[in-house]
C-alpha cells in the first residue's frame, strides 16, 4: 500500500509539472506575440481600423495624386525641351554639313590653284576662270534628283517654266527642240493643265508640290511674277549638281545649243545687245562742257545679259547669284527681274556693298540671237540671212506667237518672205 501511494504521488507530481510547463510556455508565447504587436502597432492594434488611419491613407493618396500630376507636367516640359534640343541638333548638323561642304570646295579650289609659281614671260600668264562645281546634295529634292538622273545628258539640261497661259508658244518651243534632236530638256509645269499637256506630248515634265507657295504663284501670277520664280527653282537644280540652260518659252531652237557653249565661266548668257559694241562692251565718252578741259569723261558700257536665256553652272558663285536675285525680288516685288539679275552680276564692290565674284561670258549675238538683231539687221542682209543661228529669242517684240511661227518658216521651211510682213519694232506700219 505504501508502495502504491508513493507511485500515485509521483504521478500526480509529474502531471502537475507538465501542466506548469505548458502554462509557462503559453505565457512566454503570449508575451512574445504581445511584444511583436507592440513593435508593429505602437499606437495599438485597433488604431489600424480607426478613422484617423483612414484619414492618413486618404491624405497619402491625395498627396500621391498631386505629385503624380506634378511629375506628368515635368515630363511634358522635358519632352518639349527635348524636342527643342533635337531641333537645335538638326540645325547644327546642317550647319556643320554646309561648313564641311565649303571646306571641301576650298580644298578643291586650292588643288585647282596648284603650287605657287612664278608669273612667267609677258603674254603667257592666264588666271583661273572656272570655279569648281558643288557636291551634289540629293536630299534637297529626292524626287527631282530621280527625274534629272533620267533626263540630263552629261549632268546638264535645258529647263523652262510654263503655265497654261503660254501653251501655244510652249508647243512651238518643244516641237523645235525635238526636231533638232535635243533630248535633255525639262518643263517645270506651274499648273496641272500644263503637266497633262506635256505628258500627252511625251515632253519631260516636273511638277512641284500642290502646297508649294512657289507653285501657287506660278498658277496665278503674271509674267513678271512667273519670270522671278526661276531664280528660286533653279537653286535646287544647281544644288543637285546639274548645269542648267535656262530658257524662256518664246525661243525657237534651230541647232543644239550645247554644241556652242564654252563652259569656262559660272554663267554664259545671251545679250540684249545688237552689235559688237553693245553686246561686248565699249568705251562711252560722256561730254560735259561746263568742266572745261576735263569735259570728256570715259565710261564703260555694256548692254544687259538676257535673263530669259543663260547657261549656269553649279558653283558657289552661281548659287549666290540666284540667292541674291531671289532675295531682292522678294523685298522689291515691283523690280524687273532682268534688271536685278544684271545689277547683281556687274555692280563692283564698293562702300557698304560686296560685289559678286562670278565669272561670266557673253554669248555670240549672231548665234544666240535676239529678235532686235533678227528683224532690224539680219533679215535685211543677204549674207547674214543665210547663216543659221542656234536660237532666236523673240524678246524685243509683242505678237510673239506669230513671230515664232515666222522664224520657223524662214529658217526651217525655207520661206524667204516669212519675216517681211513684220515691222522692225513693235508698231505695225499701215
Amino acid at each position: 500500500m505504501i508502495g502504491g501511494r508513493r507511485e500515485g504521488g509521483l504521478m500526480r507530481k509529474a502531471s502537475l509539472s507538465v501542466v506548469k510547463s505548458r502554462i509557462l510556455i503559453a505565457v512566454a508565447i503570449g508575451i512574445s506575440i504581445g511584444c511583436l504587436f507592440a513593435f508593429l502597432y505602437p499606437h495599438g492594434f485597433l488604431s489600424f481600423y480607426s478613422p484617423a488611419f483612414h484619414s492618413q491613407v486618404l491624405s497619402s493618396k491625395c498627396e500621391s495624386s498631386h505629385r503624380l500630376n506634378e511629375l506628368k507636367a515635368e515630363y511634358a516640359a522635358e519632352l518639349e525641351k527635348n524636342e527643342e534640343l533635337r531641333q537645335q541638333v538638326k540645325e547644327l548638323t546642317e550647319k556643320v554639313r554646309l561648313a564641311e561642304q565649303k571646306k571641301d570646295q576650298a580644298q578643291k579650289q586650292v588643288e585647282a590653284l596648284g603650287k605657287w609659281r612664278k608669273a612667267g614671260p609677258s603674254g603667257t600668264v592666264k588666271g583661273l576662270r572656272t570655279n569648281p562645281t558643288v557636291i551634289p546634295d540629293e536630299p534637297v529634292n529626292p524626287r527631282l534628283a530621280v527625274i534629272l538622273e533620267a533626263v540630263a545628258v552629261g549632268r546638264e539640261l535645258i529647263v523652262a517654266l510654263a503655265n497654261w497661259n503660254v501653251k501655244e508658244s510652249l508647243e512651238i518651243w518643244f516641237t523645235n527642240i525635238k526636231r533638232v534632236g535635243i533630248t535633255n530638256y525639262l518643263v517645270v509645269a506651274l499648273d496641272d493643265k500644263i503637266t497633262e499637256f506635256c505628258k500627252s506630248n511625251n515632253v519631260p515634265v516636273y511638277t512641284r508640290g500642290a502646297n508649294d507657295g512657289i507653285a501657287s504663284i506660278g498658277r496665278t501670277g503674271n509674267n513678271h511674277a512667273v519670270s522671278g520664280l526661276k531664280f528660286h527653282i533653279l537653286r535646287e537644280f544647281l544644288q543637285l549638281g546639274y548645269s542648267v540652260l535656262l530658257s524662256d518659252i518664246d525661243i525657237v531652237y534651230l541647232q543644239n545649243p550645247f554644241d556652242y557653249l564654252y563652259r569656262d565661266s559660272d554663267m554664259e548668257s545671251m545679250t540684249d545687245g545688237h552689235d559688237n559694241m553693245t553686246a561686248y562692251g565699249f568705251d562711252d565718252v560722256f561730254d560735259e562742257p561746263a568742266m572745261g578741259w576735263a569735259r570728256y569723261a570715259h565710261t564703260m558700257r555694256i548692254w544687259v545679259f538676257n535673263s530669259g536665256f543663260f547657261y549656269i553652272r553649279p558653283t558657289i558663285p552661281s548659287i549666290e547669284l540666284l540667292d541674291r536675285v531671289a532675295g531682292r525680288l522678294a523685298k522689291e516685288p515691283k523690280s524687273w527681274d532682268q534688271a536685278v539679275f544684271n545689277e547683281e552680276l556687274f555692280f563692283p564692290s564698293h562702300l557698304g556693298y560686296e560685289g559678286l565674284h562670278a565669272a561670266r561670258r557673253t554669248m555670240d549675238f549672231y548665234l544666240f540671237m535676239n529678235s532686235k538683231v533678227l528683224f532690224k539687221t539680219v533679215r535685211k542682209d543677204d549674207r547674214l540671212s543665210k547663216l543659221k543661228p542656234v536660237i532666236v529669242h523673240v524678246n524685243y517684240h509683242p505678237n510673239k506667237l506669230q513671230r515664232m511661227k515666222a522664224v520657223v518658216e524662214f529658217y526651217v521651211d525655207g520661206n524667204r518672205d516669212a519675216l517681211k510682213p513684220f515691222p522692225d519694232g513693235s508698231e505695225w506700219e499701215w
